[in-house]
């Protein structure tokens, strides 16, 4: 299975240089609990409900002065769309990590997460069952 398959093919962006309130705003209107960061066309990490929480509440900083790129995870690690789904867990698990932008021809096209790759495994298990002989 290859992750173009499987990965949500909607991905949300926020520029580096916003404010981490814009970031919670985009997160409770979308209903997500992450946005790829980018700097002009470049993508430059990913912030997460988790960094907001540990990186912001927890240490007492402003959302609304404190950017998106002071507290975002940087160098991102990234998966092409037509790597398979057994690579693309390596890389989480490898990098301790829920949420993989997905990239072709250097375009985020997409994302995959830990929830995509189980609702994946449920289907295909289904399918098996399903095989007659």
């Amino acid at each position: 299975m290859l992750v173009h398959e499987i990965m949500t093919k909607k991905v949300e962006l926020i520029d580096s240089h916003e404010p981490v309130l814009d970031a919670c705003k985009k997160y409770k209107e979308l209903k997500l609990g992450s946005l790829v960061v980018k700097d002009g066309e470049m993508i430059v990490g990913i912030i997460t409900e988790r960094d907001i929480v540990e990186k912001i509440i927890l240490n007492g900083k402003n959302p609304k002065t404190t950017l998106v790129k002071d507290v975002m995870t940087p160098n991102v690690k990234t998966v092409s769309s037509f790597s398979t789904l057994e690579e693309a867990v390596d890389i989480m698990k490898e990098n301790k990590i829920k949420k993989l932008p997905v990239i072709y021809n250097h375009i985020v096209v997409g994302i995959i997460t830990e929830n995509d790759i189980v609702h994946a495994l449920e289907i295909y298990k289904k399918s098996k069952t399903n095989v007659k002989i």
